[in-house]
């Protein structure tokens, strides 16, 4: 398949792009660094830096939509919270705008969305794909962001609607975590009770290359292992992987002095079970937190 990608260079996308690869897809990024995509992909794959660049009579297969600015990378401010809503929303309003114009509509579209989904929250309700939701900014963002994409499917374009938990792999979310952990300075946020629902990388990668090919795939999915754990087991396990004590407690008035309303990622959470994907009969590669983190921090041969 001839697969388009928004957010390619991102951290997913990098981990994805090669799988695609090996799969024999053919990977067209569009990016706004051309310098960045050719740095990491070489000349494996074609790279874009505008929409304008695929012609009407193209064939594309399938859209993946991974574009955003990251969610927890600055203070929000009312600005910032604008530009995160914009760099979702513009993107995946263009990429509609695309099927419009194509002669022959993609297959598949596979579009980013959060557990945010569910909104922020301090309850220990387990989430299937049909939870409720806590009506804060995150849950209008993604709610937002997942109604654009579903545009697609008055044009007859399946679409795949993704919920991703904390992707766990080399970069991310745990590359920021890990150099407290690594000089034992490591351990829970604030109480420690806030839900976290995470997925391997691998599991994560495989699960959108089985969605470009599987047409029973549509709507949306929790993209998240099958068992969540709070803050303090994750960082009580990511401390035990690397052999280093967990004693410290990172307090929630920092991480609002860092983050402002954001900080409610840390300090709140989210019980996301993947229930579609297990009733589809996917078997995650690493459906436990020890198994994943071990894997992802085994030292390099």
């Amino acid at each position: 398949m001839k697969v388009l990608i928004s957010g390619g260079t991102g951290f997913i996308g990098r981990h994805l792009i090669p799988r695609l690869l090996d799969y024999d897809h053919e990977p067209v990024v569009l990016t706004r660094s051309e310098a960045k995509a050719r740095d990491l992909f070489g000349a494996s794959v074609r790279v874009i830096t505008n929409l304008d660049q695929i012609n009407s009579d193209e064939q594309i297969d399938a859209i993946i939509n991974l574009a955003g600015e990251g969610i927890a990378d600055k203070r929000w401010s009312e600005a910032r919270k604008q530009a995160l809503v914009d760099s979702r929303i513009s993107m995946t309003a263009d990429l509609v705008s695309l099927i419009m114009r194509l002669e022959r509509n993609p297959e598949v579209m596979i579009s980013g969305s959060a557990i945010g989904y569910y909104g922020c929250r301090t309850d220990d309700l387990q989430l299937p794909e049909r939870g409720e939701v806590v009506d804060d900014f995150t849950h209008q963002l993604c709610q937002r962001w997942e109604s654009e994409a579903l545009k697609a499917q008055t044009m007859g374009v399946r679409v795949c609607l993704i919920r991703t938990g904390v992707v766990l792999g080399h970069g991310g979310a745990l590359a920021k975590m890990l150099p407290a952990f690594k000089l034992g300075l490591g351990g829970p946020v604030a109480r420690g009770d806030q839900w976290m629902s995470w997925i391997h990388m691998d599991d994560e990668v495989e699960i959108i290359c089985m969605m470009l090919t599987h047409n029973s795939f549509h709507g949306a999915y929790n993209l998240t292992a099958p068992e969540a754990v709070t803050n303090a087991t994750f960082s009580q396990t990511l401390a035990s992987v690397l052999s280093r004590p967990c004693w410290f407690r990172v307090p929630a008035v920092i991480l609002d002095l860092m983050l402002g309303e954001g900080s409610d990622l840390l300090v709140k959470g989210q019980n996301v079970y993947p229930e579609r994907l297990l009733k589809a009969g996917y078997k995650f590669a690493y459906p436990d937190l020890d198994t994943a983190l071990a894997q992802v921090l085994e030292p390099a041969d």
